[in-house]
C-alpha cells in the first residue's frame, strides 16, 4: 500500500462512514463494503488495494486497539464478578451455536473435516464487531456487557484451541492439551497481574513526562498482544488482558484521551482490510449455503444469548440485547477459513467454498449484526413487555 492509496482509502472510508451515520448506523458494514469495492475481487473497474503485510500489519493494529479500548472499560472486580458468565454462559453459547454450525457443515460438507471447520466458523462472533458495535451504540455501561465480554472470552479461548486443530489438521492430543494450558495460563497470569501491579504501574505511568507516557503504555499494549501471539493465542487476548491492567489506574482517563484517535482510525482500517477478501462473485457457489446459516446463525446467538443471560438472572430485555451483540461475524470467521484452506485434509473444491462463503457471510452477519444492536432496545420493549403481576383477590 502506498501513500497515495493510504490516501484515497482514508478518504473513501471517511466518506463512506458519514454516509451512513447520517442514517443513525454503525460505520462498519460501510468499511467493509469500501474493502469489498476497492479490493482485488469483483467489481474490479474499482480495484486499487490488493493485500499484503502491511495491510496485515494494519490490521493487526487495528484489532488490538479495539480490544485495547473494552479491556479498559472492565477492572478486575468487575471481570471477577464474569467469572460465573465466562463458564455458564460460554458454555450455553458453544452448545447453541456450534451445534447449529456442525449441522450446517455435515449438510454442506457430509461428516467431513471441512464440516467442522464450518462449525467452527459459525459459532465464533467476532469480538472486533462487537466491541466496536457496543462503542458506537454508548452500551459498555450496560449491565449485559458484562455477559457479552465472558462469552466472548470463552469464545477466544475456545478459538486458540481451535485455530492449532485446523491449522494442524487434528493435531496431537498432547499438542492440543499444550494450547489449551497456555490459553488458561495467560487469562490467570494476565488477571492476577491486573490485582497486584495496578499500584505500581499507576505510580510509574503518574511521574513519566507525556511523551515517554504515551510510549511506555503503546509498548505495554503491544507486547501484551504479541506475547499472546508467541504462546499460539490471539493478539485479542493480550490487548484485552492489557486493557484491563490499566483500568484501575489513575491515568486511565488520560490513556483514553490520548489514544482515542488511534482507536477509530486504525479500527476503521482493520474492518476495511477484512473487507478485501470478500469475494462478491462466489455467491453463485454458495448461495444456497448461506440462505441456510445466516438466519440459524441468528436465532442461535440470539437465542443462546438470552437463555444465557436468564441462566445469569439478567432480565429478558438485557438477555436480548447481550444475543443481539453477539451476532456479528468477523475476523476469526475469515482466520478459520484461511487456515482451513491450507489444510490438506480439505479437498481443493472444499477449501475454495470456505473461503467464498466465510467473506459473504461476514459482510451478511456484520450488517445484520449491527442494525439488529441499534434497534435491540426498541425491539426488546416490542417483544418483551413486562409481566404483569396478577391481581390479589
Amino acid at each position: 500500500m502506498t501513500l497515495s492509496q493510504l490516501a484515497i482509502t482514508v478518504a473513501v472510508l471517511g466518506g463512506m462512514g458519514l454516509v451512513v451515520s447520517r442514517f443513525g448506523l454503525s460505520a462498519i458494514p460501510a468499511y467493509l463494503l469500501a474493502g469489498l469495492l476497492l479490493g482485488p475481487n469483483e467489481p474490479h473497474q474499482l480495484s486499487l488495494i490488493e493485500p499484503s503485510e502491511v495491510t496485515d500489519f494494519v490490521a493487526k493494529l487495528g484489532l488490538v486497539f479495539l480490544l485495547f479500548f473494552l479491556g479498559l472499560e472492565f477492572s478486575f472486580s468487575r471481570l471477577v464478578g464474569t467469572g460465573r458468565h465466562v463458564v455458564v454462559g460460554g458454555a450455553i453459547d458453544l452448545v447453541a451455536n456450534a451445534g447449529l454450525g456442525l449441522i450446517v457443515g455435515v449438510v454442506a460438507f457430509g461428516f467431513s473435516f471441512a464440516a467442522l471447520v464450518l462449525a467452527v466458523a459459525i459459532y465464533v462472533s467476532s469480538s472486533a464487531i462487537t466491541v466496536k458495535g457496543l462503542i458506537d451504540f454508548r452500551r459498555l455501561g450496560d449491565d449485559e456487557t458484562d455477559l457479552v465480554l465472558a462469552i466472548l472470552v470463552f469464545e477466544d479461548l475456545v478459538i486458540a484451541f481451535a485455530l492449532g486443530f485446523i491449522a494442524g489438521g487434528g493435531g496431537e492430543l498432547a499438542e492440543t492439551l499444550a494450547l489449551v494450558a497456555r490459553a488458561l495460563t495467560f487469562v490467570v497470569v494476565g488477571l492476577l497481574a491486573a490485582r497486584f501491579l495496578t499500584r505500581p504501574l499507576d505510580s510509574l505511568l503518574d511521574r513519566l513526562p507525556r511523551e515517554f507516557f504515551l510510549l511506555l503504555t503503546a509498548a505495554f499494549v503491544a507486547g501484551a498482544a504479541a506475547l499472546a501471539a508467541e504462546l499460539g493465542l490471539s493478539e485479542a487476548i493480550g490487548a484485552l488482558l492489557a486493557g484491563v491492567v490499566l483500568a484501575e489506574t489513575s491515568v486511565r482517563g488520560e490513556i483514553e484521551e490520548r489514544f482515542f484517535s488511534f482507536r477509530d482510525l486504525f479500527g476503521a482500517l482493520f474492518f476495511f482490510v477484512f473487507g478485501l477478501s470478500i469475494d462478491v462473485d462466489a455467491i453463485g457457489n454458495v448461495g444456497w449455503l448461506l440462505a441456510l446459516a445466516i438466519p440459524l446463525t441468528v436465532a442461535g446467538k440470539i437465542g443462546g444469548g438470552y437463555l444465557a443471560g436468564l441462566v445469569g438472572e439478567f432480565s429478558r430485555r438485557g438477555s436480548f440485547n447481550a444475543g443481539v451483540a453477539l451476532v456479528a461475524h468477523g475476523e476469526f470467521t475469515i482466520i478459520v477459513a484461511q487456515l482451513a484452506a491450507s489444510n490438506p485434509q480439505v479437498s481443493p473444491a472444499d477449501r475454495a467454498d470456505l473461503l467464498a462463503f466465510a467473506g459473504l457471510y461476514v459482510l451478511a452477519t456484520a450488517t445484520i449484526g449491527i442494525v439488529l444492536m441499534k434497534e435491540s432496545k426498541r425491539l426488546g420493549r416490542r417483544l418483551l413487555r413486562p409481566r404483569l403481576a396478577p391481581e390479589s383477590a
